[in-house]
């Protein structure tokens, strides 16, 4: 990720949000959940990357120390998750459980798979880029692959998926010839997301200002048209045609939310989060309307505990009421 100069100051007031299930009986439809979850208190933890699974279990990535953390919607504090084998990489950025449980995580020249008990299934060294040495930033799983994105170089690399088997990471889409004449070193390859049969991707680039489509049977690479706006995400999430992003460079720091069209090709920015909640974001996870989004604290290395997740009200949820 980027680290851009500070703008906004962490919000440490704690308080509580209530979420009501219509569904639920009535004695039980509300209950409140915290709006800050508490990652660590040690010092330099930096937390990075996000999920939270549909049963509420949470996950957090630390970049600066590459600890993997977990914990539940409904507790306010994490607990650092054994995942064997991630510190050695010295960072983790991006996170995500698959269906049957597993923790992939990337983060250095790195990608790993861990058991839901913490075991190391799976290990997958990034080879150099076009510019070097690989800095993984993040990840998507696809019903067919693992997409990575590359901080360092400005390609996205890509291992298959065989009946859960993960396959060689190699690169896959150099994404240069898409904005020919733009300085390699500056991509700055971030978050990375796709549709739910894996035909398309979404990538952001922090260097371009700009979210990529790329095509994953034919590898076109093409700008997402959001119009005049200047979107150069962080982390992301793609849920259904809306796109949630967190953008902590070149605009005001918090989340940014786009309506795109069917074909992942355009849209508009329908609503913006800023303001003192959040410290240098990086990137957000969605549950049950919802969002999480991150405090990095990683533009102050290394930053003052604790580190935390600010939880709010996904405001597409709020105008559909």
């Amino acid at each position: 990720m980027s680290v851009p100069a500070r703008l906004v100051a962490p919000a440490l007031a704690t308080a509580t949000l209530m979420v009501c299930a219509a569904a639920m009986p009535a004695q039980s439809a509300c209950r409140s959940l915290p709006d800050r979850y508490v990652v660590s208190r040690t010092e330099g933890v930096l937390p990075e990357g996000i999920d939270v699974r549909p049963d509420g279990t949470m996950y957090v990535s630390s970049d600066g120390t590459g600890a993997l953390y977990r914990g539940r919607v409904t507790a306010p504090r994490l607990r650092c998750f054994r995942a064997d084998g991630a510190t050695a990489r010295g960072s983790s950025r991006g996170i995500h459980a698959d269906r049957s449980g597993r923790v992939f995580s990337v983060g250095g020249g790195r990608l790993t798979v861990h058991a839901p008990d913490g075991r190391l299934l799976h290990a997958e060294d990034a080879p150099d880029g076009p510019l070097g040495a690989p800095d993984l930033n993040d990840l998507v799983v696809t019903p067919d692959a693992v997409y990575v994105t590359d901080w360092a170089n400005p390609v996205v690399l890509r291992a298959p998926l065989d009946g859960g088997k993960v396959g060689a990471l190699k690169p896959w889409a150099d994404v240069r010839g898409a904005f020919p004449g733009f300085p390699d070193q500056y991509w700055l390859l971030n978050g990375i997301v796709a549709d739910p049969a894996g035909r398309s991707l979404l990538v952001a680039s922090n260097g371009t200002e700009a979210v990529w489509r790329i095509d994953t049977a034919t590898r076109e690479v093409s700008r997402l048209d959001l119009g005049d706006t200047s979107f150069g995400a962080d982390g992301m999430v793609l849920h259904g045609r809306t796109l949630y992003a967190v953008l902590n460079y070149g605009a005001p720091h918090g989340v940014y939310i786009a309506r795109l069209d069917a074909q992942l090709r355009s849209g508009t920015v329908v609503h913006r989060v800023t303001g003192d909640r959040f410290d240098l974001p990086t990137t957000l996870a969605r549950h049950d309307c919802r969002l999480y989004v991150v405090n990095s604290q990683n533009d102050e290395p290394p930053g003052t505990p604790p580190y935390t997740v600010t939880a709010l009200n996904d405001p597409v949820c709020e105008s559909n009421d």
